[in-house]
């Protein structure tokens, strides 16, 4: 009686087979598509960022020209106690509430993306800055009326582009051409999000600069 030259099968030997098994059977089920395919289901159900801002627009400045509150008096109530649900609204738990307000500041020198200005009444230590572009920063737009959420959207990366497009269309209707003079008296109606209680960085909807 001959004896077999195979040892006994090992558990390794076993769970190779089966991965080998696995690989094979995926590379059968593979599709291969085009790029033009690839493209059209990734556009499939994608919301296009810029026409929802674009109706949205007029809705949320006639807001912030509505709702907007003095920024010296909003501040002290703040600072007071306040309530910020009271003034603003938040696009979640977590994030920083966005108000509208509105000023009378004198213009200091622009540094762009910013013009830093002088607002009576305020404490020494808060800085306000009213955001001229080219590039205008954060969501204050977008979460100040507290009607746009983000389960409108499919994911953050479309919640986030609403947010840029309506600082876009700010900075086609508001900014363009502004001119604003250091040493100007201008009257600033806007939003901003309170991050850091002694920042104000407003992302203007109207700005009007006094001869």
């Amino acid at each position: 009686m001959s004896r077999s030259n195979r040892g006994p099968l090992r558990p390794w030997m076993v769970l190779l087979a089966i991965a080998a098994a696995v690989i094979i059977a995926a590379a059968f089920n593979v599709k291969v598509v085009s790029t033009d395919e690839a493209d059209t289901a990734a556009a499939d159900g994608q919301l296009d960022a810029a026409t929802f801002a674009a109706e949205q627009y007029d809705a949320i400045t006639a807001y912030v020209d509505d709702e907007a509150v003095d920024l010296a008096e909003l501040l002290a109530a703040l600072d007071g106690g306040a309530d910020e649900a009271d003034a603003g609204n938040t696009s979640g738990a977590s994030s920083a509430y966005a108000f509208p307000v509105t000023f009378t500041a004198v213009a200091g020198t622009a540094t762009p993306p910013v013009l830093p200005v002088t607002v009576e009444g305020l404490p020494a230590d808060t800085v306000v800055q009213v955001q001229i572009g080219p590039a205008l920063n954060g969501t204050a737009l977008r979460d100040v009326s507290g009607e746009i959420s983000f389960n409108q959207f499919t994911n953050q990366l479309e919640y986030q582009n609403v947010g840029t497009e309506l600082n876009n269309l700010v900075r086609a209707d508001v900014l363009d051409g502004l001119e604003i003079p250091e040493g100007a008296t201008i009257r600033v109606t806007g939003a901003f999000l309170r991050v850091n209680p002694k920042l104000v960085s407003v992302v203007p909807t109207a700005v009007e600069v006094t001869p």
